[in-house]
């Protein structure tokens, strides 16, 4: 793990969404396309204004979340809605959307389809995750009911995952998938999350599951 710290907000945004576009047109000068995997929450909605604005072939970038939450992308609680809103615009708007979504009553009755979705674009090129003061990342909350198996060496390329307080199911790439990206990226805001943080890297993933992902990780953080 490594530990970048900023000034504020505005410095974390700005410096960190050149981090992600320089990391994709790496990826685009030795392959056909780059996939970007970026969370939900209101923490990443400052660092997509900047890139969406930012020079690269985004026509050549696939875009997924690392998790949604199941409802209809127009819904308020729709992580769909916020890329909609701040990343699929400017010149990022050419970018390809990998939906974890689709119609249903459960994530169960559609997952394998969306989870090709996804592997067929693996490994992940770039990968933005996010943290809750819970220590929960992606939707790997502890707790959560099949964390245990989204935590596994040969867990699935998604995992739906419902957990206490959360008022509706959630569809989640599993660890090993978010794991294996060639470049990743932890970005958290604040006193609480950054102590939070500290109390993960001595506990075990099923205590703090953002502590499964921390290997070579680059973390980004502003008070």
């Amino acid at each position: 793990m490594n530990f970048n710290e900023y000034l504020d907000e505005d410095m974390l945004s700005i410096q960190l969404a050149h981090r992600l576009a320089g990391a994709l047109n790496t990826a685009l000068e030795t392959q056909d396309r780059a996939f970007l995997v970026v969370p939900g929450g209101t923490t990443p909605g400052p660092v997509f204004d900047i890139l969406c604005a930012t020079r690269l072939d985004w026509s050549r970038v696939d875009v997924a979340l690392s998790d949604e939450r199941w409802r209809p992308e127009e819904h308020i609680r729709s992580n769909t809605k916020l890329l909609r809103e701040r990343l699929f615009v400017e010149r990022a708007a050419k970018a390809t959307h990998v939906p974890l979504y689709r119609r249903a009553e459960t994530p169960e009755e559609v997952i394998d389809d969306l989870a090709a979705g996804i592997e067929a674009r693996l490994p992940i090129d770039v990968l933005l995750l996010g943290m809750g003061t819970d220590m929960h990342t992606a939707s790997l909350f502890p707790g959560g009911d099949r964390i245990e198996e989204a935590l596994s060496r040969d867990a699935p390329v998604l995992v739906p995952m419902r957990a206490e307080g959360e008022p509706e199911p959630r569809v989640t790439m599993s660890a090993r998938v978010l794991n294996d990206a060639m470049s990743k990226h932890l970005v958290i805001m604040g006193d609480a999350k950054r102590g939070a943080l500290d109390r993960a890297r001595s506990m075990t993933p099923l205590q703090a599951p953002v502590a499964a992902v921390l290997d070579d990780i680059e973390v980004h953080w502003a008070p």
